[in-house]
């Protein structure tokens, strides 16, 4: 079984972040980079799928030149090969200029399945594994909490789906099949020695892409939560005034 795995490098969450002059994104000389947990997650259930089914697993990353650093991670922890979409804007791109480019190099490889973490930590839309299912023409699943493989030898994959309230549904799909894995679906691997000296080896394959593309989204503007004080006098007699409290304390402040 061929596997393909979407990761995405975004900034560690305990990176002192500041905007940059732009006002559109964060400045990166600022920030400490790693691996997208969900991301990491997907990786994890695609080398436990090669475990069992044996095949080969394909990380794939857009973004600059920073980003082999998770791609050689990801070869580190047991990936087979890599493919680097090299480009500064898909780094924040969104979700639809994404999966273009990512449709674009997976295509050819034809994987059986395609694993994507259920979202990014930085922007979080959630759409981009959902989109690339659609680009490529193949049925997809989302919020997945656990993967069986077909063992009738019908091509099938049985997936395990995380619905509101607790509930749960079970689903079987044809494949090719593209499934967005829930965080916590597994235990983490970590990179061995053995593993580190062998990813220097490994194959990172460098697709240049148009840098002239542009999202079809734009971010106006990132800013730091802005503070303001006021003052609201209530008026009325004792019994009005706090009536007219406890309203705005429960509907307008959400405090009780």
């Amino acid at each position: 079984m061929k596997i393909a795995v979407c990761i995405k490098q975004v900034v560690t969450r305990d990176s002192l972040l500041r905007v940059d002059d732009t006002e559109r994104w964060v400045r990166d000389v600022d920030a400490g980079f790693e691996m997208n947990e969900p991301d990491a997650y997907a990786l994890e259930e695609a080398l436990r799928l090669k475990e069992q089914s044996g095949g080969e697993v394909i990380v794939c990353s857009a973004g600059p030149t920073r980003v082999s650093q998770v791609l050689r991670e990801a070869l580190a922890r047991g990936a087979d090969r890599a493919i680097h979409l090299e480009s500064d804007s898909l780094a924040v791109a969104d979700s639809l200029t994404l999966a273009q480019a990512l449709a674009a190099a997976l295509r050819t490889e034809e994987p059986d399945l395609i694993l994507t973490g259920l979202q990014s930590d930085d922007q979080g839309f959630g759409q981009t594994g959902v989109v690339l299912a659609e680009l490529l023409g193949i049925s997809h699943s989302t919020i997945i909490m656990e993967v069986k493989l077909d063992l009738n030898g019908k091509g099938e994959i049985r997936v395990k789906r995380e619905l509101e309230g607790g509930w749960f549904q079970w689903v079987t799909m044809a494949t090719p099949a593209l499934l967005t894995i829930q965080s916590g679906i597994n235990q983490l691997r970590y990179a061995t020695l053995k593993g580190i000296m062998a990813a220097k080896k490994k194959e990172i394959r460098k697709v240049v892409t148009d840098s002239s593309v542009e999202s079809t989204q734009a971010i106006s503007r990132i800013y730091v939560p802005e503070k303001e004080k006021k003052t609201r006098f209530i008026k009325g007699t004792p019994s009005q005034a706090a009536e007219e409290l406890v309203r705005v304390l429960r509907d307008e402040a959400r405090v009780v």
